[in-house]
């Protein structure tokens, strides 16, 4: 690929990761509601995510990826289960002004493989790597190292993208006082995160 192609790769994989939806949702909650650094985990799951879908579609097994089919729904209801016990968790626990609530052990590893288990589960992943991924990028001619090139790119965007998200979410957080509101806060994100969670189970 020349530097056009890259550049078109880029657009269209960042209007992808950028468009709202339901694992745009469920960060924004959760970062929301817990702050920045507790959605990290969250973000980089979702990203190795990406890449998992991406190391697929470069080796040509979108064949495969039908053929355990079943392994993929069990995924994706697998992270949804996630989604809700996190929503569940933020419409009971209590809450001091906009302090987050405390972080629970072995917390960002649940996080980061519920972020895979989502990502793996999103139609709207499978749709941009199975069908839109390949009219970008020529798959049939792909290397090792532009596989490369594509991964790093695409981690560069997605993380970037998604910790900007997770950001915005957080600093919004900070602005808030009152524990009445947080309260409010938190059971709206963990509606917000149960809705993105039934999203992605009724679809595909």
């Amino acid at each position: 690929m020349d530097i056009a192609g890259f550049m078109v790769f880029a657009g269209v994989y960042f209007l992808a990761v950028a468009s709202p939806g339901p694992g745009i949702a469920a960060l924004v909650a959760r970062s929301l509601s817990t702050g920045f650094r507790r959605a990290v985990p969250f973000v980089l799951g979702i990203a190795a995510g990406d890449l998992v879908w991406l190391t697929f579609s470069a080796l040509g097994l979108s064949l495969l990826m039908q053929s355990f089919h079943g392994v993929f729904v069990a995924i994706k209801y697998a992270g949804c289960a996630y989604l809700i016990y996190l929503a569940w968790k933020l419409w009971t626990t209590p809450v001091e002004s906009n302090k987050a609530p405390e972080a629970i052990p072995g917390e960002g590893w649940r996080l980061f493989f519920g972020g895979i288990a989502l990502t793996l589960g999103n139609p709207k992943v499978m749709v941009f790597f199975v069908s839109i991924l390949p009219l970008v990028v020529d798959l049939s001619a792909i290397t090792p190292l532009l596989f490369v090139e594509i991964a790093v790119l695409t981690m560069v965007i997605i993380n970037t993208t998604l910790l900007g998200y997770a950001y915005a979410a957080d600093r919004a957080r900070r602005l808030v006082s009152s524990p009445q509101t947080m309260r409010r806060i938190n059971r709206f994100t963990g509606g917000v995160m149960a809705g993105a969670a039934t999203v992605i189970a009724t679809r595909g």
